[in-house]
This record gives C-alpha cells, structure tokens and sequence, in this order.
C-alpha cells in the first residue's frame, strides 16, 4: 500500500513538475530574459567606466536599472535551479521505489518542492502582468469623498488608510502629501505619493469608484448608508522634464494648511495650491518643510498628471478609432465593500471576492488587484 502511494504522489509530482517546466520555458520568452541577460552585460560594462559618475542622474539611472535586472535575472536562474533540483528529487524517487519501500520524508519533500516551485512560479508570472510603460513607477494616489455626505468624507479616510496599510505591507514607502479634513469627521480628499517597484502597476488597477454599505455610525437611527469614494492614480515621473508648462498657465496660491490637529499633515504657512489653468487641473502640498520644496513637489505632480491626461487622451483617440473596448456602465462602481446586512468585498470587473472585510480594510488587497491585471491581460 506504502508502494502504491508513493507510485501515485511520484506520478502526481512528475507532471506537475513537466507543467511547471513548460510554464518556466513560457516565462523565459513573455519576459524576455534573453534581451534582460544583454541588457544586463551592456549595464554592467558601464557600471565599470570610471567616469560612470561625472554625470550623477545618469549614473544613478544606470545603477537603479542594473539592480532591477540583477535581482530579476537571479529570480530567474534561481527557478531554474529548483526545477532541476525537483527533477533530481523526484529521480530519487523512482530509483528508491525500483529497490524497496521509499522513506515518507522524502516524499513529504518532493510534495514540499512541487508547492515552492509552483508559489515561486506564480510570483514570476505576476511580472509578465505588470509590463506598462509606467508600471514599475511610483505612483501618485490621489482620494476624493464622493456621494453619501459625512460617510462617504468617513469612507474616504478608510480607504486612505486601506492603501497605507497595503503600501506598507508590500514594504513601500509612503509620503502624505496633501490631506483635505471633512467638515463632520473624515477627509475631502488626500494626495498620497507610493514609492517602490511596481507601485503604480500595482495600483493602477484600483484606479475607480469605490462603494461602501454599512450602517451609518453618524445616523442616531442606525439606518443603513451608502457611500462612495474614488482612487486616481497617476505614475510618479522621473523625467517631468518631457512635460512643459508654461508658468503663464499658472495660478499659484499659498495657504496655510487647516488640518484637523495635525494627524495628517503639520500646519505650516507655506502650503502650496497650483491651478493649470488650461486644463483646470489642480494640485497641491502642504507636507514638505517649506515653501519651494512644497511648489517643486507640487509641479512634479503636476507634471506627472498633465503627462497622464496626454496619454488618456492620445487612449481616446485610439479608441474612438478600434471601438470602445470598455465593459462598465458609466459611472458604476468597480467594487463594493458591504458590512450589512452581510459581510462581503466584490470587484464587479473580475467577480474576486471575499467574505474577510476588515482584512481587506486593513490591506489585504493583492488579491484584487491581481485579479484585474490578469482580466485586463486576457483582455488585450
């Protein structure tokens, strides 16, 4: 009987290890590693030029890009390791099985590899997802309170803190640059900037309205409330150089910031609001210790937002040539978050869901997320 098992776990593990190996081979050309490996050989010559650093940005380009592929190439060759070393395991295996009863360890450990591989696997493929011209960038979130009064002023904050916590269990950084108090209690809005690898790929799939159903904690009847927020996501620039504004086009107004006790932001006279009068659009900082670092941050922004519209529109324009290829109404929601009459979290895009509300609450959202970057990808 001993025998039988480890012949059906053998057999299981060596066409699991044969889809594995197939998906590596899959991986090597969606991610083109063959181009990543003579990119990495051309970095690395230069990162040995002695005069690599008498330009410092382009130095620090150079050695921020080389990182990323090292560190992408060795994930890489690592699998491939693991591969070969479940191959080897599972050869053991099979000789053990021709000579007499094989030791449960080690079929506990060819089981234990299959699942390691199969976890790493899936956490390379996620690379393929996040592939944007921007993706690997920093991200400006930016949340606004939308229908539903001081709840929805109250949602907004939630959700600031939803995308904090996420940030921070991924290890990004976050800098809260802007936060607009509600009259009642919650936010108007707040302007966060995300910094790490993929930060804005990631968020970029958040980018919508976001419902929320409870019972209203500032209704004396207990009634059940509907509210919205929404996420914008803009990639942070390195190079806002590409983008012109004209100071012309400018209205620059200081301010002091009113923030309710300084739990979000500390006061200072020398909060910045600038207004691209062309567009309309709107940004503005009140967190950095004066007001030039606060204008800079905020042209940054701008440049970052302005660049943004330009490739919306320049989307537009394609669409309006290809057909519109969107499948949401006008207006609706890309997810509620229901805490009554039951608990329940649904994307209405990819149908992900869960039943774990304040876990998602608290920044459990990868699972969302990756959801609809894989339904955008079987998109095209």
């Amino acid at each position: 009987m001993a025998d039988l098992r480890a012949e059906n776990l053998l057999r299981d593990a060596t066409a699991q290890l044969g889809e594995l190996e197939e998906r590596w081979t899959a991986a090597r050309t969606y991610l083109s590693i063959d181009a990543r490996r003579a990119r990495h050989q051309e970095l690395t010559a230069l990162a040995e030029d002695p005069h690599l650093w008498d330009n410092v940005d382009h130095a620090r380009d150079v050695t921020t890009e080389l990182g990323r592929l090292t560190n992408d190439l060795e994930q890489f060759d690592e699998l491939r390791s693991f591969l070969d070393d479940g191959d080897v395991l599972a050869e053991f295996v099979r000789e053990s099985l021709s000579t007499g009863p094989v030791d449960p360890s080690l079929l506990e450990e060819l089981s234990s590899v299959v699942s390691q591989l199969r976890t790493s696997l899936e956490t390379l493929e996620l690379q393929s997802l996040l592939s944007g011209e921007y993706d690997e960038l920093d991200a400006i979130a930016e949340i606004h309170a939308g229908a539903g009064g001081t709840d929805a002023q109250d949602w907004a904050e939630m959700m600031l803190r939803m995308y904090v916590r996420w940030a921070e269990r991924r290890g990004f950084g976050v800098e809260i640059d802007e936060v607009t108090e509600g009259q009642e209690a919650g936010i108007l809005s707040a302007t966060v900037i995300v910094k790490g690898r993929f930060a804005y790929g990631w968020l970029s799939a958040e980018r919508g309205v976001h419902r929320l159903v409870r019972i209203s904690p500032f209704d004396s009847q207990a009634r059940r409330q509907t509210s919205f927020a929404s996420l914008e996501v803009t990639p942070l620039l390195v190079d806002d150089t590409a983008v012109e504004i004209d100071e012309k086009d400018l209205r620059v107004d200081t301010y002091r910031s009113s923030g309710a006790g300084g739990q979000h932001v500390n006061k200072t006279d020398s909060a910045i609001r600038i207004t691209h009068l062309p567009t309309g659009i709107v940004v503005s900082c009140q967190n950095e210790r004066s007001q030039h670092q606060n204008r800079a941050r905020a042209m940054q922004i701008l440049a970052a937002k302005l660049a943004e519209r330009a490739r919306v529109e320049r989307q537009a324009q394609m669409d309006a040539l290809s057909g519109d290829r969107s499948d949401n109404a006008w207006g609706s929601q890309i997810r509620s978050y229901v805490q009554a009459p039951y608990q329940l979290v649904k994307d209405h895009r990819s149908d992900f869901e869960t039943g774990n509300v304040e876990a998602v609450l608290d920044g459990d959202l990868d699972g969302f997320m990756e959801a609809e970057l894989r339904r955008q990808r079987a998109r095209g």
